[in-house]
């Protein structure tokens, strides 16, 4: 089940806590790659249950009592899902072999250029024996690949006595995954927490075997070169390998949003096709010297690394030109795959909501605890009973699973900015000042305070609404992070027709005017500009400044790499002169956008 065996161009990123939970369980058999999150530990104890039923085999409730509960639930849960993914795999092999029809159709989800696609057309009437050993030796499983945010590493306490880091929950996520039986990769995503990234030296199987071999990977999600080498090459200096790069477009993107400093999405592939060597050989000259310190096994040639990309995405075409032209491993489709049924966990009201989103319904939110932009979808029903509690005088949440409790401020043990106890206390603090405030600072400031959602509940809820199981505590409704991407998809489809849409060889597009992934970013990241110059403080100081020009002069090379771009036959003709047309708009707007000046005194 190893990524460098895909028998797909295309895998499915993380999203949400729920939304690909169980994403392994439903594609891994036809050769799609997913990644599960695992922070949420009491979702995945109620997964077991929930599979462990479906499928009639043997369930131990772990419960929260047990000594390292939640490292022994993601390992459980893990083990599970590893074991379906190899039962459906070897009935599906069996199906493909026995029928022509479930053959063909199985055929038509893979790329034109696969040579498993040919492979299999040329042997199509070769008889069940022929099929069924080539089926053998050039099938292979989706990888089974986990999520860890490495900012979600909250120190736990029992009573008032904290725990050892190694109980923080991002390590013992970690520890979690580290014990199971999958042969994969963990996600890191959200930045770098050296901590963590020093707990991998604690697990054998994260350094190469004597046949170098990684019994499991590193992978990184960055959103640019500097980030990549300066993460890669601190791990490599513990023996430790990154084994991909996952590039994600900083604002174009599902959840989280972390913008660049105006640093665009093509000019970054650009920079990582270029220097790839670099990367390469500088990791591999420090792990080397790391693994000789610590007296293991030393590759001679650098393991194998690969370069991914994801954010944006939507057509065949985008979908072919990161791969040939950036030339690489694999594109990540996550928004899209909320509006397939068999890939992903949400329940119907919500899929039908996504399915109706305009461009306006989805926007870079303030409700992450995090206090980073988070992209989300008007009218969930998480908005409308957190906007019920606000008009109740009853704000926040009761956070009940804390994983986002990581503000210090009134105490060690951690306070969500989403629970009530928070709320309350800001909220009192912000009373005692009102009459030195105007009714718009007032009313901004309480928004600000109040405008946090509980996202441990609202991310996780979809799942057991799809499934019918019971919702316990305070209502939170859904929370759904889909990419602003989302609105050019409108209706719900099945597995075969988005894997065709991704291959060129049919459409689930129903709208003609969705811009190119470029040139949405790029009018995303002025757009973010634009807001951060409207909403400044009347005195500004010399780094915001600079900062601000360096963000304008980044957007402004970005936007001459893109004019090169689509002068050329990157795309058909009309969509490099519609792109090129929007694209010169954009510039006009960008150079009209003025910095404040610092005030001489």
């Amino acid at each position: 089940m190893t990524a460098n065996k895909s028998t797909h161009t295309f895998h499915i990123p993380v999203m949400g806590l729920a939304y690909t939970i169980d994403s392994p369980i439903r594609v891994a058999h036809f050769g799609i790659s997913s990644v599960i999150s695992i922070i949420d530990d009491d979702l995945i104890e109620r997964m077991s249950s929930f599979y462990s039923t479906k499928f009639n085999l043997p369930y131990q409730e772990i419960t929260a009592k047990a000594q390292d509960h939640r490292a022994k639930r993601i390992t459980n849960y893990l083990n599970l899902v590893n074991d379906i993914v190899k039962d459906k795999f070897d009935t599906f092999k069996n199906e493909l072999s026995e029928s022509k029809q479930t053959l063909e159709n199985y055929i038509a989800m893979l790329p034109n250029k696969s040579e498993i696609k040919q492979g299999l057309q040329h042997i199509m009437d070769d008889g069940k024996e022929v099929i069924k050993q080539y089926l053998e030796s050039h099938l292979h499983a989706g990888a089974i690949d986990v999520n860890i945010m490495t900012k979600v590493d909250k120190d736990n306490f029992i009573k008032d006595e904290q725990l050892p880091t190694e109980f923080n929950d991002a390590h013992a996520s970690l520890r979690g995954f580290a014990n199971s039986n999958l042969n994969s990769s963990v996600v890191l995503s959200a930045g770098m927490n050296p901590r963590l990234y020093s707990y991998f030296e604690n697990f054998d199987v994260f350094f190469p075997d004597d046949n170098n071999q990684l019994g499991k990977k590193i992978i990184l999600k960055v959103s640019d070169f500097r980030s990549a080498m300066i993460q890669g090459n601190f791990l490599a200096k513990k023996g430790l390998w990154v084994s991909e790069y996952r590039i994600e477009s900083g604002l174009n993107c599902g959840g989280h949003a972390f913008a660049t400093e105006g640093l665009l999405l093509g000019p970054i592939l650009e920079e990582f096709k270029a220097k790839k060597p670099q990367l390469v050989q500088s990791a591999h000259d420090l792990m080397v010297k790391a693994l000789a310190q610590k007296g293991k096994h030393i590759p001679s040639q650098p393991l194998e690394l690969k370069i991914t990309v994801q954010g944006g995405v939507g057509t065949a075409a985008e979908h072919d030109f990161l791969l040939n032209h950036f030339q690489v491993d694999s594109v990540g489709w996550g928004s899209p795959f909320l509006l397939v049924p068999e890939a992903t966990s949400v329940d119907a009201h919500t899929r039908e909501l996504l399915a109706k989103a305009k461009e306006e319904d989805l926007y870079l939110s303030p409700i992450s605890p995090l206090g980073i932009p988070f992209n989300t979808l008007k009218g969930t029903t998480n908005e409308a009973l957190k906007q019920k509690r606000i008009e109740e005088n009853k704000a926040g949440s009761s956070c009940p699973k804390r994983f986002l409790a990581l503000s210090k401020e009134f105490g060690p043990e951690g306070i969500c900015t989403a629970s009530k106890k928070y709320q309350d206390a800001k909220l009192q603090e912000l009373e005692a000042t009102k009459k030195t405030l105007s009714a718009t600072m007032y009313e901004n400031a309480k928004n600000k305070i109040t405008d946090k959602s509980c996202l441990c509940v609202g991310l996780a809820n979809a799942s057991y609404l799809e499934n019918e199981m019971q919702i316990k505590g305070q209502a939170q409704g859904v929370v759904i992070c889909p990419g602003p991407n989302m609105a050019y998809f409108d209706k719900e489809v099945l597995l075969q027709e988005m894997t065709q849409h991704i291959y060129g060889t049919g459409t689930i597009l129903t709208k003609s005017d969705r811009p190119n992934m470029f040139v949405k970013e790029l009018k995303m990241y002025i757009d973010y500009l634009k807001n951060e110059l409207n909403t400044v403080s009347q005195t500004v100081n010399t780094a915001q400044v600079k900062k601000w020009h360096a963000f304008k002069n980044n957007l402004l090379q970005g936007i001459n790499y893109y004019e090169n771009l689509f002068s050329g036959n990157s795309f058909s003709k009309i969509e490099n002169n519609k792109s090129q047309a929007s694209i010169a708009v954009l510039k006009h707007d960008l150079i009209e956008l003025k910095i404040p000046e610092l005030e001489l005194v």
